[in-house]
């Protein structure tokens, strides 16, 4: 049995979570990044024999845009998936569901679900420092029950929180800039999942372009980006309520 894990993870706290899982099934896997802009253009393919995780983050509720339609260019032809989802700490409301329905119509077969917890990429405040040890040994327990499941061979339908119609989703709420620190080294524009950096100049940015996913902001070696200290305030405020508690991670067979 092979093993690969499918990640979208602009700031690494999704692929914290997908290593703590996978890691403890094998210490020999492949990774498909889904942040690489190639996956717009080539398509990757399993076979049954594969296993695979696939591990994206909740932005709004949802799997990100560009997530959903770079995940279009995977052919499960049978392969068995794991499917994770990782939210800052506020909810993950509908995002399991779509993604559910993504990879089953990619032709994999569902075996198990996650919803795990990572520091918000935006609010760091929020979920600060996970997935912690708490989450670690949480994921490797989950790991186990999945492995077992996966030595069965039967993967009856499984059922997942969420709605649809999903819920409506969010634009771009939030693009970083730099500011005074910037060397204009380029890292941020070749690193950017969705070419929204000018690559001759960082301080420009296409605003239609950008998900608010602030890899720009966590690669920058000057920490020269940020966002906005009044948007900041704003959304730490809004979510200041359904923050306050620490959520738990969740499995689903």
């Amino acid at each position: 049995m092979t093993y690969t894990q499918v990640i979208f993870s602009p700031t690494g706290g999704t692929r914290k979570v997908s290593e703590m899982l996978i890691s403890a099934w094998t210490d020999s896997w492949s990774t498909v990044d889904l942040c690489d802009r190639k996956f717009e253009r080539e398509p990757c393919s399993f076979t049954p024999e594969d296993t695979v995780l696939v591990a994206i983050p909740s932005y709004g509720g949802r799997v990100p845009a560009t997530a959903a339609r770079r995940l279009s260019h995977l052919c499960g032809n049978g392969a068995k998936a794991i499917l994770v989802c990782v939210y800052g700490n506020r909810a993950y409301e509908d995002t399991l569901v779509e993604l559910n329905d993504i990879v089953i119509g990619n032709g994999f077969k569902i075996v198990a679900a996650v919803a795990a917890v990572a520091e918000h990429s935006i609010v760091h405040q929020y979920a600060s420092g996970r997935p912690d040890r708490d989450d670690d040994q949480v994921l490797k327990e989950y790991a186990e029950k999945i492995q077992k499941k996966l030595s069965g061979g039967v993967f009856p339908p499984i059922h997942l929180p969420g709605n649809r119609p999903y819920k409506k989703g969010m634009g771009s709420m939030v693009v970083p800039k730099s500011g005074k620190a910037c060397s204009q080294c380029g890292l941020c524009a070749e690193l950017c999942p969705v070419e929204a950096i000018d690559a001759a100049n960082s301080k420009i940015v296409d605003k239609s372009k950008c998900i608010s996913c602030m890899r720009c902001v966590s690669v920058c070696p000057q920490n020269a980006r940020e966002v906005n200290k009044v948007l900041l305030f704003a959304a730490s405020a809004a979510m200041k309520k359904a923050c306050q508690e620490r959520k738990q991670c969740e499995l689903f067979l």
